[in-house]
């Protein structure tokens, strides 16, 4: 059978998204080939897709401390791992009681939830809440503060609920004698997989980028920074020793590729979540664009 040509707007269509892939693609491969340019050439001629002269002295700088890096790949593992379950299985917990019709203070509770989008007591306030309890220099300091519980993903996962899975599937295990807890687990949970897996992609990246939490509660055990703490801190150590008053410390500073480093640190830190995301992108685009059953 004779296939259908492309219409006009297809082809407008289709080249206008490769036009846009490229242009998201391109400032990462800048990127790359700036962290693998010789220092002086980078300084010299600035950043560019064919550099003159390669290097990777910003790299081997990265990882002359092996374990180090190692052992913060670990708790950055861990930690996203431990507190995107969480996230999910805390705030599903939440957004389906908020998406029954007949639950009782449902629009109060509902505005709570969404009060606290809004306003929050603040850094401090949290700070001296988080340390009374005593999760200070502990591996909890890097999962409990701030990220546990996000209101915009009650929100998100609650309206998924609501308006994607019929009310008749609810009313029809209470006749057979399901409980609450029994429809969650076998209904709501297993026809929410799009959106809850949407909603720990989401979770996930904040755990996996969060650097605020290791900077407030991780003050003394440095075994505990994560990855984005200790390129932090790798980062702040080469521009002490760039800017010491030294001279003998200021030119050891001269040797060290100090830009090309910041974009060894920034391949570094996102380079798991660009190898994990391609497999839950499919989940992704349904939990955003499934509105209604079929």
């Amino acid at each position: 059978m004779k296939k259908k040509p492309f219409s006009k707007f297809e082809i407008g269509a289709n080249a206008i998204m490769i036009i846009w892939t490229i242009l998201i693609i391109l400032p990462f491969v800048l990127l790359f080939m700036s962290s693998i340019t010789e220092e002086n050439t980078l300084v010299a001629n600035g950043y560019a897709f064919f550099p003159e002269k390669f290097s990777g002295a910003a790299y081997v700088y990265l990882f002359k401390s092996g374990t180090t890096i190692i052992r913060a790949y670990g708790v950055s593992i861990l930690v996203t791992a431990i507190g995107t379950l969480a996230n999910v299985a805390l705030c599903a917990l939440m957004a389906y009681p908020l998406s029954l019709q007949n639950l009782p203070g449902r629009r109060a509770l509902n505005f709570f939830v969404f009060f606290t989008m809004l306003f929050n007591g603040g850094i401090v306030p949290s700070y001296l809440l988080w340390t009374s309890l005593g999760v200070k220099d502990t591996i909890w300091a890097q999962i409990l503060p701030n990220f546990l519980v996000s209101a915009w993903n009650v929100i998100m996962i609650r309206t998924y609920f609501a308006n994607s899975i019929p009310a008749a599937l609810y009313e029809a295990a209470e006749i057979d004698g399901a409980s609450q807890m029994t429809i969650f687990t076998k209904i709501a949970l297993p026809l929410g997989k799009p959106i809850l897996i949407t909603m720990g992609t989401f979770a996930g990246l904040t755990y996996w980028n969060d650097w605020t939490n290791g900077l407030y509660y991780i003050v003394k055990n440095k075994n505990l920074y994560n990855v984005q703490n200790l390129l932090n801190q790798m980062v702040s150590n080469i521009q002490y020793l760039a800017n010491s008053s030294d001279s003998n410390v200021s030119s050891a500073a001269a040797s060290i590729p100090s830009t090309a480093i910041q974009m060894a640190i920034a391949i570094v830190a996102i380079l798991p979540i660009m190898a994990i995301f391609p497999f839950f992108s499919k989940y992704y685009t349904k939990g955003l664009t499934l509105g209604s059953v079929k």
